[in-house]
């Protein structure tokens, strides 16, 4: 049996779109061992801490002036991007809800 811990950090990136994409939110999340340590919104424009451990890294990635234009750039690079490859498979698929 191998004892070395594992640690887990990722980057978890969710597009959400409001009416088409007429509205598209980017949500850029930060994750290390399950916890989301901070996040990029699309409506804020910056990266913010989420606990304590995520504000280095948030003030970091801020004052990256070449990457914060890519990143607030990927609304329409990925999300919108991909809303326009996926929406003939995605849009004929939604139904109402029935109560």
């Amino acid at each position: 049996r191998d004892p070395t811990p594992r640690f887990l950090g990722y980057l978890k990136f969710e597009c959400h779109f409001y009416n088409g994409t007429q509205r598209v939110r980017l949500l850029a999340r930060l994750i290390y061992n399950r916890e989301e340590y901070a996040r990029f919104d699309s409506d804020v424009g910056e990266y913010r801490a989420v606990t304590e451990l995520g504000r280095p890294s948030a003030e970091y990635r801020n004052k990256q002036k070449e990457f914060m234009e890519r990143r607030r750039a990927t609304v329409d690079t990925y999300c919108r991007h991909n809303y326009e490859i996926f929406d003939r498979f995605l849009v004929p698929r939604r139904v109402e809800p029935k109560v």
